[in-house]
């Protein structure tokens, strides 16, 4: 459904996938399968994923927390808001 890769101008790298699935993948209640992160000097300092069993959630450097998945739309601008939040904060 999206696949986008972006080597931004600081360095940094995003990349956001997001596939439609038949059925949902517990716990999550949804059909989209995803990962959008963003890494730096080859470490991962934003990421959103869902996977069987965790179900949705965001990292934010070493914390891991659950992500209160609503559409595509939200996740691409959440994913995009928590990365600018980071680069604000360094």
């Amino acid at each position: 459904m999206l696949r986008f890769r972006d080597i931004l101008a600081d360095g940094g790298l995003i990349e956001m996938v997001v596939w439609r699935l038949a059925q949902e993948v517990p716990p999550s209640r949804h059909c989209f399968k995803y990962r959008l992160v963003y890494v730096v000097d080859g470490e991962r300092i934003i990421g959103f994923d869902n996977e069987r069993g965790k179900g949705d959630h965001k990292h934010v450097g070493l914390r891991e927390v659950p992500y209160q998945f609503v559409d595509v739309d939200r996740l691409i601008d959440d994913f995009q808001a928590e990365v600018e939040r980071w680069k604000s904060a360094h």
